[in-house]
């Protein structure tokens, strides 16, 4: 092999390094940034759960006062 080609093919080898260490860190990122989405939907459903909750006593407290008068 000479050692023009030996070259070429290092460097393809460390462009292809190169290119898998960032594909890492980019999945990296999107695997942290998936997980904080994660948590800010739960924080979400909680709130949202919480507010339902709030308009089921509000309709059983009305519908309880209607029975009563």
């Amino acid at each position: 092999m000479s050692i023009e080609l030996f070259n070429q093919l290092e460097q393809k080898v460390a462009s292809a390094v190169e290119a898998l260490e960032l594909m890492k860190m980019e999945a990296e990122e999107l695997r942290e940034e998936n997980t904080r989405l994660k948590q800010e939907r739960e924080d979400w459903e909680r709130r949202l759960s919480a507010l339902l909750g709030k308009f089921d006593d509000v309709e059983t407290g009305s519908t309880a006062e209607q029975q009563a008068g």
